[in-house]
């Protein structure tokens, strides 16, 4: 006969491997782990349509069994129309949890040539009027530390001449300052154009040495590092723990149109085993300007869940 203790050990097992094994979790949403992970969506990948349906778009979000969020700018303003609070307890209610927002770091402007692309929802994208770090980063910051979350991270910033790296550092360094004071984490987000070369120097180069690792951590946008000529892996090794958040995107064999993760040519189960080196803490799936943001993000869950390990 099996001791009382065996019993209660061989049935509490039972009861977590059936939790584990089922298709929702306790919250109602799919158990969305590649292991122990949860993943994330970075919400640019609805720009536009999110405006329209603000509380429908993302449940439609948390039903593919997404539990995290990072939200961006909107036409609406940041929040999507809404204040911190509110926009926090949206998600909540939802069964998920908003970990970080993205924030401009000085007045958007077009390098020379440029056209802006289609958003989600087939039109031009506008960038509104929003705040921005150079001019308002006390203001974002409170705002921030008001939703709740752990991350505010710089979407991009001027990297044009030496000249606006420099602003560009000492803008983030103020900011990743202030968010300490403010009990939050600070980021940098990259494109593929800090990877290349800008009179004579890298500018991913200059802001890893130029700003206090302190303060100042790196969201690394893998597509856009791989398309710029880095090997994250490596980025990792030699700045181990300074990328926590990482941006999950696929791209075609000329590197120019993005697409689901799983359905380009990057190989991310490298990058994935590098995890701990990184530091990394959340990782956020984005799509620029799909064609059907909703097929788009449900494609790319299905392969995370399936292939890639953390």
């Amino acid at each position: 006969m099996q001791s009382r203790r065996k019993f209660i050990k061989e049935a509490g097992l039972a009861a977590l491997s059936t939790l584990l094994l089922s298709k929702t979790s306790v919250f109602g949403n799919a158990l969305a782990y590649p292991k122990n992970h949860a993943v994330g969506l970075q919400l640019f990948t609805f720009f536009g349509l999110i405006d329209d349906d603000v509380q429908g778009t993302l449940k439609k979000i948390s039903e593919v069994g997404f539990l995290e969020i990072e939200s961006a700018f909107s036409r609406k303003g940041a929040y999507y129309g809404l204040s911190p609070k509110d926009f926090s307890k949206t998600i909540q209610d939802l069964g998920m949890s908003w970990k970080s927002h993205h924030a401009l770091g000085a007045p958007f402007k077009l390098p020379p040539g440029a056209k802006m692309p289609l958003g989600a929802d087939g039109k031009p994208i506008v960038i509104p009027t929003v705040l921005n770090l150079k001019e308002n980063m006390q203001q974002i910051v409170d705002e921030v530390a008001e939703g709740g979350i752990e991350f505010l991270v710089c979407a991009n910033t001027p990297i044009h001449t030496l000249s606006e790296i420099d602003s560009s550092i000492e803008v983030l360094n103020k900011t990743g300052e202030a968010c300490k004071k403010a009990g939050l984490k600070f980021a940098y987000h990259n494109h593929d154009a800090e990877f290349k070369a800008v009179e004579g120097k890298i500018p991913y180069d200059l802001f890893i040495s130029g700003l206090d690792s302190k303060n100042v951590l790196f969201e690394l946008d893998l597509a856009w590092a791989i398309k710029g000529g880095a090997d994250p892996v490596s980025l990792f090794k030699s700045n181990p723990g300074r990328f926590p958040l990482w941006h999950l995107k696929d791209l075609d064999a000329t590197h120019n149109q993005v697409l689901p993760v799983g359905e380009g040519t990057l190989h991310f189960e490298p990058i994935f085993e590098a995890a701990k080196i990184a530091g990394m803490k959340h990782f956020f799936v984005e799509h620029d300007m799909p064609k059907d943001a909703l097929a788009s993000i449900k494609s790319s869950f299905a392969y995370v869940n399936q292939k890639l390990k953390v």
